[in-house]
């Protein structure tokens, strides 16, 4: 007996665009992550194992702690990341009837200039998604920082 999902059902393509999207901006994250924990002195890791830290207590007492503004960064680039989104669905769309043409954002605001023969409207929209993406950016970063007073 198969089973057989249908990864651009309804039911399912919004988790094929975040399975695609996600796919396509891990290599940017990771070298974001990477150039954090390069730049962690290498004697912060040999004073750690004198005192006797085994690699556990380094990874999560050491290395997290000073990669964390890059995960915090990665973390808001995605958030204004998801506001952009236009590429994924609108391929996707060739392929199946589930992602309609307002299905995102950026989608509605093509499709207001170039389908709808409405640039005014759309520009107007365009702007509207930059302030809702400064908002929740500004959000962000102030959630951040009430977790974390000293910074």
């Amino acid at each position: 007996m198969t089973s057989s999902l249908r990864f651009l059902s309804k039911g399912n393509v919004l988790w094929s665009i975040a399975n695609v999207a996600t796919w396509q901006w891990t290599g940017y994250n990771m070298i974001i992550i990477f150039a954090a924990l390069q730049a962690i002195q290498r004697e912060m890791f040999e004073a750690a194992r004198i005192d006797g830290a085994n690699n556990w207590q380094i990874a999560w007492r050491i290395k997290v702690p000073l990669v964390a503004p890059a995960i915090l960064i990665t973390g808001l680039f995605s958030v204004v990341g998801t506001l952009q989104l236009f590429s994924e669905p609108t391929v996707l769309r060739t392929i199946t009837g589930n992602v309609t043409y307002n299905y995102t954002p950026n989608m509605i605001v093509y499709n207001l200039a170039f389908g709808s023969d409405q640039p005014y409207y759309s520009a107007a929209v365009a702007v509207v998604i930059a302030i809702g993406a400064f908002l929740l950016s500004f959000g962000f970063l102030r959630m951040l920082q009430r977790r974390n007073p000293d910074e």
